[in-house]
């Protein structure tokens, strides 16, 4: 499966849902990022949008892939689906994460606008909340895009893939390891704890505990929210 994570806006969490939500659960698939350097610092295959051809034939070699599209580049990027006609086709799905903020609202509704004007088919436009409070609910706070899907349903509408905030992701940043790998690792921790005898290798090891707790929690969300996005 090859997934384009895409909006005109930044700010909107396009790398998490890539490197977090996608790529650990399509058989830990390769992360392209049309963009010189992503926002969190992370160098993943940079790919500038001026190499569309290159990358096209980068991704017909791989069944999954899963292809960042850095704000700065989304333009670039659907100028040369345009150019390249057809190429559109070469994605299974088109994923646009949004915000509750305004702009990056309005910023969601024109990207969707200019993919369905290339011609992708509703069915393969998929919304996720992002970045959503835990008291707020959606479907007051994204009122505008959900009346306007009811309007033009030229994109696919799951009201349940929702992403909360979650202080694991900032504390993730640039960092090298994924949630699954804190997962993963089978480090006794509460053990390390108990054998530790200074105060700054406590604290270390209990942040350690903490964030395993958070990916834990956040794992079981993103396996739902995956489930329903493509489901």
């Amino acid at each position: 499966m090859k997934v384009v994570v895409i909006n005109y806006s930044g700010n909107v969490g396009k790398s998490t849902v890539a490197r977090h939500l996608l790529s650990p659960r399509m058989n830990n698939a390769q992360v392209f990022a049309v963009e010189s350097i992503n926002s969190d610092g992370t160098e993943d295959e940079a790919v500038r949008g001026k190499e569309f051809a290159e990358l096209l034939e980068s991704l017909a070699i791989l069944d999954d892939a899963v292809i960042d599209v850095g704000a700065s580049n989304v333009e670039d990027f659907v100028d040369l689906m345009r150019k390249y006609r057809g190429s559109h086709e070469d994605f299974d799905f088109f994923v646009v994460p949004t915000v509750s903020k305004q702009k990056q609202q309005t910023d969601t509704i024109s990207t969707i606008k200019d993919l369905a004007e290339l011609g992708v088919p509703a069915k393969k436009m998929r919304l996720v909340f992002n970045m959503v409070e835990f008291d707020e609910k959606p479907e007051r706070i994204f009122s505008g895009l959900i009346n306007y899907h009811s309007e033009k349903k030229n994109f696919t509408l799951k009201p349940d893939a929702i992403i909360h905030m979650n202080e694991i992701y900032s504390k993730l940043k640039g960092a090298e390891q994924s949630i699954e790998d804190i997962l993963n690792n089978t480090t006794d921790l509460k053990e390390q704890l108990k054998e530790a005898t200074e105060p700054s290798e406590k604290i270390a090891i209990t942040k350690m505990i903490a964030i395993k707790r958070l990916a834990a929690g956040v794992t079981e969300e993103l396996d739902a929210v995956y489930k329903t996005l493509f489901k």
